[in-house]
C-alpha cells in the first residue's frame, strides 16, 4: 500500500511499504510534483500560479544525464581559449558592443560598470542571447529536484521561479531555460535573478529573456551588487623570472568560494611588491606604477599561465568560480576594447 506522512500540512510521500516496512522506494515523479504543489501552496503561492506552472511539468531525463555526465576538465587554458573565444566570437562581440553602444553607454555609466564586460559576459553565456536554452524552467528544476543529488538547491530554486512567475515578470511558456534552470540571455539562476535582475526600461517587468535594458542593467547590477569597481580592468597575464616561488600564488584547487577568497586575502600584494619579486608584463616590460593590490592566479599550474588577478577578478570569479570562465571573459573584454572601435 501507499505510505504517506502528514507534516505541517504537507503530504509526503515516501514510497510503497513493504510487508515488513524495511524497504522504502522513491515516489514517482507524479507523486512527488503533488507534494510539491502542497508544499507551495503552503508558503503562500496563489492556487492559479501553481496550477499554471505544474499544468505540463515533464521529467527531463535528459537533464539527469547531463548533470550526471558533465565533462571533465581535460583541457589547458592555451586549448580552452580559442574555443571559447574564437575570432569570430570577438568580431560579433564588437559588432554587438556598438550595435546597442548608447544602452551599453547609459547603463556603465549608472552601475558603474564598463560596457566591454557585459558584452563579454553576455556573449560567453548565451552567444548573445542566442542560445538560451529551450527547457521549461519549473520542469528543468523539478526535474533535478527530485532526482535528489541536490534536492534543497534546486527546491530553492523552484520557489524562486514560482515567486517570479507570481510577480508576472514572465509567462510560464516563455520561462525557458537551460537544464539546470538557468535563464534567460545573462543565464541567472532564479535566486540570481531575485537578488540581481533589474528593470532596466521601467515597464514594470524585468525580462531578461528578450530585454535589451533589462539584460544589461541585470548584469550590471550584479557586478556592482559583488563590489565591481569600474575604475580596474580584470587582470593582466604575466611572466614570472627563473626560480619563482609559485607558493605566492592561491592555490588551484582551494574546495571553495570562501576558502578561495582566504587564500586571496593571504597571497595579495601591491603591484610594487610583484615588480620587487620580479613579475612583469608578458612583454618582459615593468609592471604599472599604480597604487593597487593583485593575487598571482595560475589556472593551469605553475608551467602555464600566470595571470596578476586584481579585485573585479573576485566579482567575475563569484559569477562564476572558474579561472577558465574568468580568463576567458577577461580575454574577450579586453578584445573588445582593443584596438578602439570606430
Amino acid at each position: 500500500m501507499l505510505k504517506t506522512i502528514i507534516l505541517s500540512g504537507a503530504i509526503l510521500f515516501t514510497g510503497y511499504a513493504t510487508a515488513n516496512d524495511a524497504v522504502a522506494e522513491k515516489p514517482s515523479f507524479e507523486a512527488y510534483i503533488e507534494a510539491i504543489k502542497v508544499e507551495a501552496l503552503e508558503k503562500g503561492y496563489t492556487p492559479e500560479i501553481i496550477e499554471s506552472s505544474f499544468k505540463s511539468v515533464t521529467f527531463h531525463k535528459r537533464a539527469v544525464k547531463a548533470d550526471k555526465s558533465q565533462p571533465e576538465n581535460v583541457e589547458t587554458l592555451d586549448t580552452y581559449l580559442p574555443k571559447r573565444v574564437p575570432l569570430w566570437k570577438i568580431e560579433r562581440a564588437r559588432s554587438e558592443y556598438k550595435k546597442h553602444e548608447k544602452l551599453l553607454t547609459e547603463v556603465g555609466a549608472k552601475y558603474g560598470v564598463q560596457p566591454r564586460f557585459i558584452v563579454a559576459l553576455w556573449g560567453l553565456e548565451t552567444n548573445f542571447g542566442k542560445i538560451m536554452g529551450n527547457y521549461n524552467v519549473i520542469s528543468a528544476l523539478s526535474t533535478m529536484a527530485y532526482e535528489g543529488r541536490r534536492e534543497v538547491f534546486f527546491k530553492k530554486q523552484l520557489w524562486a521561479a514560482l515567486t517570479i512567475l507570481q510577480e508576472g515578470h514572465i509567462s510560464i511558456k516563455d520561462m525557458k531555460g537551460s537544464w539546470a534552470g538557468a535563464m534567460g540571455q545573462n543565464q541567472f539562476m532564479p535566486t540570481s535573478f531575485l537578488s540581481y535582475a533589474v528593470d532596466g526600461d521601467g515597464d514594470g517587468k524585468k525580462d531578461i529573456w528578450g530585454n535589451y535594458a533589462d539584460v544589461f542593467s541585470s548584469m550590471a547590477n550584479y557586478l556592482k551588487n559583488e563590489k565591481w569597481n569600474g575604475d580596474l580592468t580584470w587582470g593582466r597575464q604575466v611572466k614570472l623570472p627563473e626560480g619563482f616561488d609559485t607558493a605566492l600564488a592561491i592555490p588551484k584547487n582551494t574546495g571553495s568560494r570562501a576558502n578561495w577568497l582566504k587564500a586571496w586575502r593571504k597571497t595579495e600584494k601591491t603591484l610594487a611588491q610583484w615588480q620587487a619579486l620580479g613579475v612583469r608584463r608578458t612583454d618582459g616590460t615593468n609592471l604599472p606604477e599604480a597604487d593597487l593590490t593583485a593575487a598571482l592566479v595560475f589556472p593551469d599550474d605553475a608551467n602555464g599561465r600566470a595571470y596578476l588577478a586584481y579585485d573585479n577578478y573576485k566579482s567575475l570569479m563569484h559569477w562564476n568560480l572558474s579561472y577558465y570562465f574568468v580568463s576567458s571573459v577577461g580575454h574577450l573584454s579586453d578584445r573588445i576594447k582593443f584596438p578602439p572601435i570606430d
